[in-house]
């Protein structure tokens, strides 16, 4: 396997590419705080190269994880565009209303279903699918608390919409369980799982569209580049849409791509790839210009 090429900085490849396509969570924040290189390598290439567009697997629309990207310091001037896994998501759940839905997830999720004229359902029992965005107590819950009631579900045969593929992601230093990790509990228990975020088809066409939109020009695929930090998600979703991929190797996965001198071993970032079957053209532990 082809090893990914360590990069320095962002800087070493800007002039290659006239739109990022980059991951959140992971890469520019940890939830708790925002990553000042990160951000500053995003701003630069903002000012001087091209467009950043931000892709997330947050299930809350782009205006919700702009005002949670304000409040955690992501200056403005970072990104030009914003799509998540929720703006992905709405036009799935549109096509099922009104239900009923049973809904699985914290209330500040909730912008996720506004104007789409859904019912709710109070469980499986009278459910005519299950939406799910992640756990309802994420700080403490664990997939398992799930079980008993997700079977319930797939014993019914409903269909389960995840708004957020992650599986876990980084909130400080702790590694919290997404929908995603629901979503692999439910498949496990025989249940049938629809995602529209990462790495799916759905929200990468509306990425590169709202590409389109700022360059005011149709996009050359060759010159986007996919940044992120989660190897079934980011580089996944970048292979299946053939796009150059730069993996944020440190992100979830902690030291795991760290050699003995501190820097980027860039076979162990192919271990980490290799293992779910995917290649990236870059790795880098951090972003940085």
């Amino acid at each position: 396997m082809t090893l990914p090429h360590p990069l320095t900085g962002l800087s070493d490849i800007a002039a290659d590419y006239d739109i990022l396509l980059c991951d959140v969570w992971g890469v520019i924040h940890n939830g708790r705080e925002s990553w000042p290189a990160a951000c500053d390598a995003l701003a630069r290439f903002n000012r001087d190269h091209g467009q950043v567009v931000l892709i997330s697997n947050s299930p809350r629309p782009a205006p919700g994880m702009i005002v949670q990207m304000d409040a955690l310091g992501v200056p403005r001037d970072a990104w030009s565009g914003v799509v998540t896994s929720g703006d992905a998501t709405r036009a799935e759940l549109a096509r099922r209303a009104p239900g009923p839905a049973w809904i699985i997830g914290p209330d500040r999720d909730g912008p996720l279903y506004d104007g789409l004229g859904l019912q709710i359902a109070g469980g499986a029992a009278d459910a005519a699918f299950i939406s799910v965005t992640g756990p309802v107590h994420d700080e403490t819950e664990t997939p398992e608390d799930y079980r008993e009631r997700l079977s319930a579900g797939a014993a019914r045969g409903l269909e389960l919409i995840c708004a957020n593929p992650d599986r876990v992601v980084q909130r400080g230093d702790r590694l919290i369980y997404c929908g995603g990790s629901l979503a692999d509990l439910y498949e496990s228990l025989g249940g049938r799982v629809t995602m529209a975020g990462k790495p799916f088809g759905p929200i990468y066409d509306l990425a590169l569209k709202e590409g389109e939109r700022l360059l005011g020009r149709p996009v050359d695929r060759s010159r986007v580049l996919c940044i992120g930090d989660g190897v079934v998600t980011d580089v996944l979703g970048a292979n299946k849409q053939a796009l150059d991929c730069l993996f944020i190797a440190q992100g979830i996965h902690g030291d795991a791509a760290r050699g003995p001198d501190g820097r980027l071993d860039p076979a162990r970032a192919a271990d980490l790839l290799r293992a779910e079957t995917t290649y990236a053209r870059y790795a880098a532990l951090d972003l940085t210009w």
